[in-house]
């Protein structure tokens, strides 16, 4: 990895609140706002599965092992009530905490290094103790049991749920990767990506595995309802291996550096203008090799070590600037143009 790539590395990978030095107040500030925003939106995830869970059963398919079919009607509702939760939320907490809401994002974050270790301890703990208070407040609030654990259903065994849980978690915590911790000009829009992203995966998980990917979310119902089936720990476990996965495919992406791949999509006309200016300044100072011109058209020491198209090298002066190889510099113009 060149210099340059580790740079960037740091620059577009840390969060720029997270990244402060770990004192008193950043970690106040950082446990306040994950815990708050995390029962946002477990709450009104927790409320929005009850009303759906609540206004009609499944039908079941006469002598088909009591496999329920399912209510599209009440899976689209629960997930985009969901959806819309983590978006608006998210958008809310997202210059206080960068709004994680889930474990396994930040243990993904902290993978690519946009977190420390002390921090993501504390923001996890957070998490962990937002969503008890979610499921404790909506069951105070309702009528009736919580019955919004996360459970198997659709004839989905343990092994299924598990891998279900880990993809559906890739999908979400790549796109929270790609979004909102690569920093580029559509940023503030992350929120959106990533309200749209777990929408997308509760409408497929919720009817097998209850949608959880977030082992806060599975946690906070279960402490609740005192209830842990046998299962319980795929969605502990599903979540991290899909953080893990995401993790490793953003790690592979740039390890192949894979801005380099398609250039130049965070580029407005404004800077095509001006880079476009800058190439024909540079032409006109130095010539192009086209149409033979070895020496400045303009009155201008050339730079130490700039090599005309014809070969020739410009004598170091203690006055002159420094600056690439000519060929070099012609090569590097025309690529921005």
């Amino acid at each position: 990895m060149r210099p340059t790539d580790t740079m960037n590395h740091t620059n577009t990978m840390t969060l720029p609140m997270l990244s402060k030095p770990a004192g008193a107040h950043t970690n106040i500030t950082a446990f306040l706002g994950e815990f708050i925003g995390t029962f946002l939106f477990l709450f009104f995830s927790f409320a929005g599965a009850e009303i759906a869970i609540n206004s009609g059963a499944a039908a079941l398919e006469p002598g088909a092992d009591m496999i329920g079919i399912p209510s599209t009607q009440n899976l689209m509702f629960t997930a985009l009530v969901s959806g819309l939760s983590l978006m608006a939320n998210a958008w809310a907490f997202y210059r206080v905490t960068g709004g994680l809401f889930n474990p396994s994002v930040t243990l993904a974050l902290f993978l690519v290094g946009g977190l420390s270790a002390v921090r993501s301890v504390i923001v996890v703990i957070a998490q962990l103790l937002a969503g008890m208070a979610a499921a404790g407040v909506v069951s105070a609030l309702f009528p009736g049991p919580v019955d919004v654990g996360t459970t198997l259903g659709g004839g989905a065994s343990v092994v299924q749920g598990l891998f279900i849980e880990m993809l559906l978690t890739a999908e979400l915590v790549f796109v929270v990767i790609m979004v909102a911790a690569e920093k580029h000009k559509s940023t503030y829009l992350a929120p959106v990506a990533i309200g749209m992203a777990f929408f997308l995966a509760e409408l497929v998980g919720v009817y097998f595995t209850g949608g959880s990917l977030n082992f806060a979310r599975s946690l906070g119902p279960a402490v609740v309802n005192r209830n842990f089936p046998s299962y319980f720990w795929i969605y502990f476990l599903g979540p991290v291996l899909g953080s893990l996965l995401a993790s490793g495919f953003y790690a592979l992406l740039k390890y192949l550096r894979w801005k380099e791949c398609n250039p130049g999509q965070d580029v407005d006309d404004e800077e095509k203008l001006k880079f476009n200016n800058a190439r024909i300044q540079e032409k006109e100072r130095y010539g192009s090799a086209a149409d033979g011109h070895a020496t400045p058209r303009e009155t201008v020491t050339p730079p130490n070590g700039a090599v005309s198209p014809s070969g020739t090298t410009v004598a170091d002066s203690p006055t002159a600037p420094r600056a690439l190889n000519y060929n070099q510099h012609e090569e590097t113009v025309g690529r921005v143009a």
